[in-house]
């Protein structure tokens, strides 16, 4: 069994023999199947992993095992991509987003930087789907910077999802979250208000003037 770690670049992978892989570092082997050009070095891509020709990925960023990144996707710099990522066709994926394990980017939708998707968050591009529908517009949806998901949200697409606000675990967001807003629920609702460090700061509908509990900072206009 081939180790399924990291392995050097240029290195060749070693065998298991029934152990467990020890951890290793550095960049990624480089002779990887559907490959249709050289690995970028400046990128760490697990052996399982496909990168489509013209897909554009950041340096720093690690796309991890069974992901999917087509042509035309754009990802950028010290990202994660998670276990079992799909990155459609004109996805747009800034710098320092972390995407938690089973979630598809598809077509139309952007994150901004520093944007947190938790495990499942589901995403959609159609507001009419069929089966049997060929001729079919992309809403774009836009996840704005340092915004959290939580774990098996659903976003609809057309959202905006406002500048570190927070979904909530199992949330479903039928409409614009404002920046700074806690939305829980099913569809989701404005609960209360959360710092730029992801502390919540109040439970109210009002927006706090008080300093968030953990940082100290005040909630910007």
């Amino acid at each position: 069994m081939v180790n399924s770690r990291f392995t050097g670049l240029g290195q060749r992978p070693t065998l298991n023999r029934g152990r467990l892989p020890r951890p290793e570092s550095g960049l990624p082997y480089t002779r990887r199947l559907f490959m249709r050009k050289p690995i970028a070095p400046d990128y760490r891509l697990h052996e399982t992993a496909i990168v489509e020709p013209d897909a554009e990925i950041g340096r720093d960023t690690t796309v991890w095992h069974h992901t999917h990144v087509r042509s035309g996707a754009r990802v950028g710099a010290d990202c994660m991509l998670g276990k079992n990522v799909y990155v459609d066709n004109g996805a747009i994926i800034g710098d320092r987003c972390r995407i938690q394990n089973n979630v598809s980017v598809y077509a139309g939708v952007e994150l901004e930087s520093d944007v947190f998707v938790g495990p499942s968050v589901v995403f959609t591009n159609d507001r009419i789907p069929r089966a049997g529908s060929h001729d079919w517009t992309v809403v774009p949806t836009r996840i704005r910077e340092g915004a959290s998901l939580g774990a098996n949200s659903t976003i609809l697409c057309g959202i905006t999802v406002g500048r570190f606000a927070t979904v909530g675990a199992g949330a479903v967001v039928t409409r614009n979250v404002e920046d700074h807003w806690l939305v829980t629920g099913n569809p989701a609702r404005h609960v209360g208000w959360v710092c730029t460090c992801g502390s919540v700061i109040s439970h109210g509908l009002e927006r706090p003037s008080s300093e968030c509990p953990t940082c100290g900072q005040i909630l910007d206009r």
